[in-house]
């Protein structure tokens, strides 16, 4: 299958050696495990090949893909809408309207994107059936493990009566493979071994915290490097908490991200940060992989990995695919640099005082309309470009969600736009628009 057509949509001009080898595993064989680093294409990687299986004149869902987290299920998604295929996708999530889900399952997509949890509560209801389900993907197949989705993933490959083939991803290598999964003559592609771009491209370096406290080490080193974007991680929410608090007084521009947030709140958050107008991310684990972000300039480890899998996802965030980036070690007195970094680490001294953080030029506009009012990103150009009066490189990345759309817009421009906009109306509808908060 010819797939130039489609990557264009992704401003693509050929796959990479890993999805080659993915596609034509899938049309090789019934059950392929791929591994392959965060940030190398899974996604297309398995969504390309299952196309060909794809049956127009079958009702019902053809093709489940499990996933252990309610961003993943948006950005496969989002992914298959941007393939352009005539084929119908839909997401199911906790935090999501049930009645939405149930309103959409009244007539099934061939693809259906979700995590366990709400996919058995679905069968369970009896809402959705997966009679005619012949392709499982179970995408992060490892981390719907660690977050205790054995027994629903369970539960739903037994409603997969009709069941052919099975595509199980990862980024790193996984150790054993239970026996529900119903693997059999199995295909296995690991390309974490192969990618020695990222060892080359990625720069490692510890910082020595001077005194008892590590915050004000962290702001100073944030403040000497001024990346363009910066994620920082920790183990615990509270520590999250305690970081965004401090840079909320210093009034840069960030956002955090961790479990206990509404999916509304995180969805805003992953936003701002892929827009630009967040350009730190300070957050768990939660964000390690798995989540639409992009490519960053710097890893921060405010609290050490506490395993070697969990270090390879949290680097993986940067130094992507031939790009270069540094992952930083924050240690204080009590903390040791854990036996699994084999890497050679210089040492990254911290000025004496801290110093300005660039302040972002972009902005988020918040929108009151969505995909469910028939509002799509052209009509949001054009009300930005002509009602308010901006220039094509004053306006950033749009994103339209089903109730409300958010849009970068220069900071330069924000209070202007606001002041000529706020009377103006999206397919004849009254919007509110205001400053994202």
């Amino acid at each position: 299958m010819n797939y130039s057509d489609i990557l264009t949509h992704f401003n693509i001009v050929s796959l990479n050696e890993m999805q080659k080898a993915a596609i034509n595993a899938v049309e090789q064989t019934d059950d392929v495990v791929l591994v392959s680093p965060t940030g190398s294409g899974k996604t297309l990687a398995f969504l390309l090949p299952i196309l060909s299986l794809l049956r127009d004149d079958v009702k019902g869902v053809q093709v489940l893909i499990l996933v252990p987290s309610r961003e993943l299920a948006i950005q496969i998604e989002k992914v298959f809408k941007q393939m352009g295929t005539a084929f119908k996708v839909n997401s199911c999530y906790g935090g999501h309207s049930v009645r939405i889900e149930e309103q959409n399952l009244q007539q099934p997509p061939a693809v259906l994107v979700g995590t366990p949890g709400r996919i058995a509560h679905h069968i369970g209801t009896e809402i959705l059936n997966l009679e005619v389900t012949h392709t499982l993907v179970l995408d992060e197949f490892d981390k719907s493990l660690e977050f205790g989705f054995k027994d629903d993933m369970e539960y739903i490959i037994q409603q997969c009566v009709q069941l052919k083939k099975r595509i199980l991803t990862s980024a790193t290598a996984l150790n054993e493979i239970p026996r529900f999964v119903g693997l059999k003559k199995t295909t296995t592609l690991n390309f974490t071994t192969k990618n020695e771009e990222l060892a080359s491209s990625l720069v490692q370096k510890t910082v020595t915290v001077e005194g008892d406290d590590k915050l004000e080490a962290l702001l100073l080193l944030l403040g000497k490097i001024n990346a363009k974007q910066a994620i920082v991680f920790c183990n615990h929410r509270e520590a999250v908490n305690r970081i965004t608090e401090q840079l909320s007084l210093l009034k840069v521009s960030h956002g955090y991200y961790h479990g206990g947030l509404e999916q509304i709140d995180r969805e805003k958050t992953l936003i701002k940060f892929r827009n630009g107008s967040a350009t730190i991310l300070v957050t768990t684990d939660l964000a390690a992989r798995g989540l639409d972000i992009p490519e960053v300039d710097a890893v921060i480890h405010y609290q050490l990995p506490a395993t070697e899998d969990v270090m390879i996802h949290r680097n993986g965030r940067t130094a992507r695919m031939n790009a270069h980036g540094t992952a930083y070690f924050l240690l204080d007195k009590e903390d040791y640099l854990p036996t699994f970094v084999s890497a050679n680490l210089t040492a990254e001294a911290l000025p004496e005082k801290m110093q300005p953080l660039k302040p972002s030029e972009w902005q988020t506009l918040y929108i009151s309309a969505g995909k469910k009012d028939k509002v799509n990103k052209m009509d949001i150009v054009g009300m930005l470009l002509q009602k308010g009066q901006l220039q094509k490189e004053e306006l950033g990345k749009i994103e339209v969600l089903d109730k409300s759309a958010y849009a970068a817009v220069k900071s330069s421009k924000i209070k202007r736009i606001l002041q000529l906009i706020q009377a103006e109306k999206i397919k004849n509808k009254k919007v509110k628009i205001e400053i994202a908060s």
